[in-house]
């Protein structure tokens, strides 16, 4: 029998220190951060699934050091090593492939930087794979059995490795220890029609398709075999952007024990017989991205200023979702060219008028592949071509237009503590509380 590593690489290095420095002191972000570096690779776990039955799986993570990934896997004698990575570790993922290479392994690498930069990564792997990879791992590894293996398997310009959710099998939960994680992740839908500018998952690894709703269904079954009072995470982009298909899938949600977060648009506040079967389904929050709490940085950030047309109605919409009892994560991006020195004390003010329950703040980071990047490309505003380690949302890398780069870093670090300080966190978590024991006494009554 053959043998296959799935190597995760995850985790961000924040590289502003003074910036890194002040968020090791603020629990509201060292608890979000401490919840997205306990999240498992679905897309590797989703691969394992497609594997042929004649390999052995086995999944490593490599959150911190890449050596004991790398003691392991030539101990254990794999015969492929298949690696992923975020674009702030890929030269950390270069690295472990070339000294795998190096000693006789085959190496296969994909996933979204991947995709974005192919020639770059086809100088340290044996493989690669652009788009979905669930077609792509089979016939590689069919191909590997055969020796027949292709530097390159594109399912978004190879029709036969094109991806159906109809075809959709139960990610390889089995694989994970499950003593290391908070919670476990699934996907219901690939992609978003909005396609912003700035995001590199909306349409780089397939164009906007839902699972269909048994397929989920096997999903949670399985987890709640594994894990009967786990919490769920939505690997998804924009959950709720068809309205019909999610009310089917917040129904089978409430079928379950689990409490659940997803990530939407704000249209959702549009919707009360949606919000009304949220807030019986165990959902626990909707992280929204607002982008910014000024108009003009929305306009053409999405197709038809969709964002735009909506920013009027913000804060109107998070109080009516929140009036439900379902908390609201408000995502802000700051660094567009529509923003000067006032858009932080703007931001916080924003943030405290509404009542969000949660925030969520990052400065505007063009990922390769992306409209966006290459946009302040051609503007020659980069600091630098390649800058993969600082694609942490939490560092600078391009010339801002309405202020200096120093005031964007200042003002950021400021923001960040009027934010995420004991006081500000502790504030926001008590009114949403007493927010939510009105509802209940009112839906009780």
């Amino acid at each position: 029998m053959h043998k296959i590593a799935l190597v995760a690489i995850s985790g961000v290095r924040v590289k502003d220190q003074e910036l890194a420095q002040v968020g090791l002191t603020l629990p509201g972000f060292i608890e979000r951060s401490r919840v997205i570096s306990s999240l498992p690779s679905l897309g590797l776990l989703t691969l394992a699934a497609h594997v042929p039955n004649n390999w052995e799986c086995t999944y490593i993570e490599a959150s911190e050091s890449i050596d004991p990934a790398y003691t392991r896997i030539l101990t254990d004698g794999y015969d492929v090593v298949a690696i992923s990575s975020l674009a702030a570790r890929i030269d950390d993922a270069y690295h472990l492939a070339d000294r795998l290479r190096k000693n006789g392994r085959f190496v296969a690498m994909g996933g979204l930087h991947v995709t974005a930069c192919p020639q770059e990564a086809a100088q340290h792997a044996d493989t690669i794979i652009q788009g979905e990879g669930e077609r792509a791992i089979h016939a590689c590894l069919k191909d590997f059995e055969n020796g027949t293996t292709r530097a390159v398997y594109n399912s978004l310009q190879t029709p036969g490795l094109r991806f159906d959710f109809k075809d959709s099998k139960v990610p390889r939960y089995d694989l994970l220890n499950l003593s290391k994680y908070n919670r476990l992740t699934i996907q219901t839908s690939r992609g978003c029609p909005l396609n912003c500018s700035f995001c590199a998952a909306s349409k780089t690894i397939s164009t906007y398709k839902k699972k269909p709703i048994k397929h989920i269904r096997s999903e949670l079954d399985a987890i709640l075999k594994i894990w009967p009072d786990a919490f769920i995470e939505l690997a998804d982009d924009n959950t709720f952007i068809d309205k019909r298909w999610s009310k089917e899938l917040v129904q089978l949600l409430s079928e379950y024990p689990f409490k659940w977060f997803t990530e939407s648009d704000i249209s959702v506040a549009d919707n009360d017989s949606l919000l009304e079967a949220l807030a019986d389904s165990g959902c626990a929050q909707v992280l929204i991205g607002f982008e910014s709490v000024n108009q003009a940085p929305l306009v053409s950030i999405d197709q038809n200023n969709w964002k735009a047309r909506r920013w009027s109605r913000y804060i109107e919409s998070i109080r009516k979702i929140q009036s439900f009892g379902i908390s609201v994560n408000g995502c802000f991006i700051l660094g567009h060219d529509g923003d000067d020195p006032s858009v932080f004390q703007k931001t916080y003010e924003f943030i405290q008028e509404s009542g969000l329950s949660e925030v969520q703040i990052t400065l505007l980071t063009p990922f390769p592949g992306t409209d966006l990047y290459h946009r302040l490309n051609r503007e020659d505003r980069l600091f630098k071509e390649t800058f993969w380690d600082q694609c942490t949302l939490f560092d600078l890398t391009f010339h801002p237009k309405g202020m200096s780069a120093e005031q964007l870093t200042t003002g950021f670090r400021q923001l960040m503590v009027d934010l995420y300080n004991p006081e500000a966190t502790w504030q926001r978590k008590r009114a949403f509380a007493q927010q939510r024991r009105l509802r209940n006494h009112e839906t009780n009554r």
